[in-house]
């Protein structure tokens, strides 16, 4: 049965497959960390602030995990090597199937357990947005990784 929550799992586990694809491109490891000019943001942070977010959006409010997110160290932390971003891409994948099979068509009608821009909006309406953020940032992994030089996808 193609419901919109199992849609909503497929393309987040698409779109992080793709965001692990975009890590395990770049050619080196120093590339993931270099930033310069107007790109404040490199693409290892990207990543971080990635999993990050998913960690506590879908799994600490949704899922009830005991993830802590610590958002400074997302776009602080530098030099951690790739299988490192590689394992975290995955364990997102994990938290978010595993939350995914605890919802229903009733949680996505429900209000979101948090305002997050001010004001009550559906848990439909928040996935929607953090796939819409996830698909966004990962398009800028993908042109971080290119303007660097790295290899085509």
């Amino acid at each position: 049965m193609n419901t919109t929550l199992d849609h909503l799992h497929a393309l987040f586990l698409r779109d992080l497959d793709l965001l692990a694809q975009e890590i395990a491109a770049y050619p080196s490891e120093s590339d993931l960390w270099i930033v310069g000019g107007d790109i404040k943001n490199s693409g290892g942070n990207l990543c971080l602030h990635l999993t990050g977010n998913l960690q506590h959006f879908i799994g600490t409010l949704l899922g009830k995990t005991d993830y802590v997110r610590n958002r400074e160290a997302e776009f602080a932390d530098k030099d951690i090597p790739k299988t490192v971003l590689l394992q975290q891409i995955e364990t997102t994948k994990k938290t978010i199937s595993a939350t995914f099979k605890k919802l229903n068509a009733s949680d996505l009608a429900a209000t979101y357990p948090v305002e997050v821009f001010g004001k009550p909006m559906t848990t439909e309406y928040f996935l929607i947005h953090l796939l819409a953020h996830l698909t966004y940032h990962r398009g800028q992994i993908n042109y971080h990784r290119r303007l660097l030089g790295g290899k085509q996808q």
